[in-house]
């Protein structure tokens, strides 16, 4: 299923939201330019599990342990990756920021990515390669959203057999169905030999949803309950 658009209007411009798209497109040209510099760039700024569980021993300093579970989350792998993101923050973040003001939308953004991050790196403690991208952060968003906005409805497109159809389906199912299946496909990669490989963070997709079904109650509400959706 890819959505399209939900049917809430945001009641103020979601800066913050726009303001994370920009800096993630820049980034990534900022990556795209690097050449062969690049590899080097993310196993620097992105959150490498086993590089991690080795600090202290490894006589690295603290903040290159630390660093990259804030800067991860603004890197990304490739055009898809990238769009795919930013594409889920556009839908859904704006409504998000505006039940919890831009500051507090920012510092939420910030500590969905922490924490999914560092959910990744619990599960996967061995494996060496960098994690990356926004998605954890963003998937912090879906579960704020889901919580704050359950009776919402998203323009969606959904493949059925050889036809593709553009329905209106409640957020519930779409974000509900989103978040089961990054659950049994994180399952499956913990049983899986080629976890170690690397590949699709998909616990730190669970994580980040579950922390921001949580942590968005913990912040003070801007906008003004919705009970009516049309």
């Amino acid at each position: 299923m890819i959505p399209f658009r939900d049917n809430i209007p945001s009641r103020s411009f979601p800066f913050i939201t726009v303001l994370i798209i920009l800096i993630n497109v820049f980034v990534f040209l900022y990556e795209l330019s690097l050449g062969r510099h690049l590899e080097p760039f993310l196993f620097r700024y992105g959150v490498v599990p086993a590089a991690v569980f080795a600090w202290p021993e490894s006589h690295l300093p603290l903040s290159a342990a630390v660093i990259p579970f804030f800067s991860s989350m603004f890197l990304h792998g490739g055009w898809l990756h990238l769009i795919g993101n930013m594409w889920y923050l556009w839908i859904f973040g704006d409504n998000v920021e505006d039940r919890l003001g831009h500051f507090g939308y920012l510092i939420f953004y910030l500590l969905c990515g922490l924490g999914a991050g560092i959910v990744h790196t619990i599960l996967n403690y061995n494996v060496t390669v960098p994690s990356i991208g926004a998605s954890g952060a963003i998937a912090g968003v879906l579960g704020a959203y889901l919580v704050s906005y359950p009776g919402a409805r998203v323009l969606t497109l959904v493949p059925i057999f050889i036809f593709i159809q553009i329905i209106e389906i409640p957020a519930l199912i779409v974000l509900g169905f989103w978040f089961v299946m990054q659950f049994f496909y994180g399952a499956a990669s913990l049983a899986s030999a080629t976890a170690n490989a690397g590949g699709v963070a998909w616990w730190a997709h669970v994580g980040g949803f579950v922390i921001g079904m949580i942590l968005v109650n913990l912040f003070p509400r801007k906008d003004r309950p919705r009970y009516a959706y049309s």
